[in-house]
């Protein structure tokens, strides 16, 4: 049950456009402020609603935009930690569930479905294999109950033969098929949506969410930084820090050793792959607990990932995905699909690198724990790293506890865990919100205001251009309410059109145009 309304409860009060980035840049160069977070990622936005929802003066800082890094790169999955009880780790995968309960029933239900996720059982899985597997859903089941996510929400797994097996997913491989393993877990609609939701929430609640602000220098008492628009430098002052820039925090915190871990995933078009509703896992011969993911969209595509590769050297600011992943994405799912998924079936791809932390003795990034760290410099810089995007709240939670232990601020514990996000409602709810289902799905109870934008414009109410789901209403409530500046950041951050490079082309003009008319009624 969601119990924690936003203290302001109205649109204006979580809306970011830039007519209240200037007011707000211009607010926290001259005042002090609690603290000050680093990076608008899913770990700084929730860090950053953490600590205003405990009443703390906040301003988080984002050198781009929110969502730029790893946090748009993700399987867009809330998971419950499987893989990690494959490798023993009970506490890991514990804390992974709770985290999925939270989101799906309280925090986000609206950005979060439940995913059904096939295991084929080809004559290749020996029974042996298979009652491993089957031992694994059961155990991860177990955590589901301990986390008191009902089953309505999370159905428990079940052996399934194979004639529903291809129904589910029609496009297996229908020979030595026996059976499959079906369970089910947590799908974001939109891993960056996710992030938007958390920033405008922090808002409600009066934190400052200033993007296109680059940090140059951090210590305990601050930041040295410079708006990007303009060029102009300013000093934020702070009582407490936290650097929470992901695989770039050891730019500003040197002591910070990590080895990113890159993550590669194909879009692939859903009816090729034949892929519907469920997704698809498939284990990797020879890699004991991986798998790779045929994860439906709701657009018609398909996600197929993922890697785990070690990434050397300078952090790219946009990482880009390597050949060799996609020959080892494609040969990955051949044996478990009726026809096989070739390069000309790939619309685009992505790669997200993972914050890991270095650790002796770890022989590949796959070795290398999925554990957050919290650590405090001697200058009193609180950096947080590791972890995944299921578990953001926890982590985010931990980096403020520092924060505040290391600035000796007036906060008490976490309050998140019952704090809706902007356009949550229970799911019995969603369902009453007058608008199209796919609106609902993406704005939640906003849905509703989205729509209404076009009833005095029904031009509004149009795709941008033929064949995508964008419309110019949706464009128009990425300038005025969620922070978008221009129209990469609606193309690429407030919609996915721009996973899709032919797609992002085409509706690159009419989305300009349109932010250019939002910006000047924002300003105007």
């Amino acid at each position: 049950m969601i119990t924690t309304p936003l203290p302001a409860g109205s649109l204006r009060a979580t809306s970011l456009n830039a007519a209240r980035r200037a007011a707000d840049l211009s607010a926290v160069a001259e005042d002090e402020v609690d603290l000050l977070v680093v990076g608008g990622g899913v770990t700084g936005a929730g860090t950053a609603l953490d600590a205003a929802a405990r009443g703390l003066s906040v301003a988080l800082v984002e050198a781009e935009d929110l969502a730029w890094g790893t946090s748009r790169w993700s399987s867009k999955l809330v998971h419950g930690g499987l893989r990690y009880l494959a490798h023993g780790d009970i506490a890991l995968a514990r804390e992974s569930a709770v985290e999925r309960n939270v989101l799906m029933t309280r925090t986000a239900p609206h950005l979060v479905r439940t995913l059904p996720q096939l295991i084929p059982l080809h004559g290749s899985v020996s029974r042996r294999s298979e009652l491993v597997l089957a031992a694994g859903l059961h155990a991860g089941d177990a955590l589901r109950r301990t986390a008191r996510t009902p089953s309505d929400v999370l159905p428990p797994p079940r052996r399934i033969p194979a004639a529903e097996a291809l129904a589910l997913v029609p496009g297996l491989r229908s020979a030595d098929l026996r059976g499959g393993l079906l369970g089910f877990d947590g799908q974001l609609v939109d891993d960056a949506r996710l992030v938007v939701a958390l920033a405008r929430t922090a808002a409600g609640f009066g934190a400052r969410v200033l993007t296109r602000v680059r940090v140059r220098k951090l210590d305990g008492r601050g930041a040295d930084a410079v708006d990007q628009q303009t060029g102009e430098s300013l000093r934020i002052r702070a009582r407490s820090v936290v650097n929470a820039t992901g695989v770039w925090a050891g730019e500003l915190a040197p002591d910070v050793e990590l080895r990113p871990s890159r993550g590669s995933h194909l879009l692939v078009d859903a009816e090729a792959a034949g892929i519907a509703g469920t997704a698809l896992v498939a284990p990797i011969p020879g890699q004991s607990g991986r798998f790779l993911l045929l994860l439906p969209q709701s657009d018609g595509r398909a996600l197929l990932g993922l890697t785990d590769e070690p990434v050397p050297g300078p952090i790219p600011s946009v990482p880009e995905v390597p050949q060799s992943d996609v020959d080892f994405l494609l040969a990955g799912v051949r044996d478990v699909l009726g026809q096989p998924l070739e390069r000309k079936h790939v619309l685009g791809s992505f790669a997200g690198l993972r914050p890991l932390l270095a650790q002796p003795g770890a022989k590949g990034s796959a070795d290398l724990s999925r554990r957050h760290a919290v650590l405090t410099s001697p200058e009193g810089v609180v950096t947080v790293v590791g972890g995944k995007l299921t578990t953001y709240r926890k982590m985010a939670a931990d980096a403020v506890d520092a924060a505040v232990r290391t600035g000796g601020l007036p906060a008490g514990p976490s309050r998140t865990a019952a704090v809706a996000l902007v356009g949550a409602a229970p799911r019995r709810h969603l369902t009453d919100v007058e608008a199209a289902a796919r609106l609902v799905a993406k704005y939640g109870t906003e849905a509703a205001r989205v729509a209404a934008l076009a009833e005095f414009d029904p031009d509004l109410a149009e795709p941008i251009v033929p064949g995508l789901r964008l419309t110019a209403a949706e464009v128009i409530w990425a300038i005025r309410h969620e922070g978008a500046l221009d129209a990469a950041d609606v193309l690429d951050r407030r919609s996915r059109v721009g996973l899709n490079p032919a797609e992002r082309e085409s509706a690159l003009p009419a989305v300009e145009a349109l932010v250019k008319r939002a910006l000047h009624g924002v300003s105007g």
